[in-house]
């Protein structure tokens, strides 16, 4: 692991919630948020003016049950945006899946105890975490449903999981969309993620004169990883009281 990094001077951090702000659980309702970790958000975003945002692949709503502070949130890869705490949601138009999909998915799922589908507003995930066997015939079958629609959606590789998306939004058009409004325009972004999905955003953070920080190569777990932030929240409140 290297030196932890120092974040730009004006930065805007753009978080994943998974695997990198907390540890990945067996299923998605059963990650444990550390008590303190929602207020620390809050101050960063504090600290920021605005410009600290969770982009997660997470709906929205899940994010706001397991981080009930006013903070920027994008759920579902992009596909649910709220730049602006209690403010409207920003959808934009996308296509669903044919539902033919899911069900020839959850037929096979059904050949594996342990395997379960996620469904997403405009796709679905195969979570095969509890049943390993399961990752390649699924991917095999996920593969040949995407390809009958390749234009309008991408099938996502994740950690012990399969999301079919669509292919119009990313994190990195997450992370593209705020750097154009405020708080986040002028800034420097800071990208952290853990996965596959987090590399569009890990991209277009670095595109932009930024970082891009993929967590087991930078901080190695989200431990050390939430050290870091607690850190950055004690250097800006010293910064405050000088």
């Amino acid at each position: 692991m290297q030196d932890l990094p120092h974040p730009p001077e004006r930065a805007a951090l753009f978080l994943d919630f998974d695997g990198t702000l907390v540890e990945i659980a067996e299923r998605p309702d059963a990650v444990i948020v550390p008590p303190d970790l929602p207020g620390l958000l809050e101050r960063l975003s504090t600290h920021l003016d605005g410009a600290l945002a969770i982009i997660s692949g997470r709906p929205l709503a899940e994010l706001d049950h397991f981080l009930p502070v006013p903070i920027a949130k994008v759920g579902s890869h992009g596909a649910v945006l709220r730049p602006v705490p209690h403010g409207p949601l920003e959808e934009p138009a996308l296509p669903s899946p044919p539902a033919a999909w899911r069900v020839r998915l959850a037929t096979l799922a059904e050949s594996f105890p342990g395997a379960f589908i996620e469904d997403k507003a405009h796709g679905f995930v195969l979570h095969f975490r509890q049943a390993p066997e399961a990752g390649p015939v699924s991917r095999t079958l996920l593969e040949s449903l995407v390809a009958e629609a390749p234009d309008a959606f991408a099938l996502m590789p994740a950690r012990m999981a399969w999301e079919v998306t669509p292919r119009a939004v990313s994190k990195g058009t997450a992370v593209t969309s705020l750097m154009a409004r405020s708080p986040f325009a002028g800034r420097l972004p800071v990208f952290v993620g853990d996965d596959v999905t987090d590399e569009a955003g890990m991209a277009v953070a670095r595109a932009a004169g930024g970082q891009g920080l993929r967590l087991q190569d930078v901080f190695g777990t989200p431990p050390v990883f939430r050290d870091w932030l607690a850190g950055l929240d004690r250097h800006y409140r010293r910064g405050a009281a000088a």
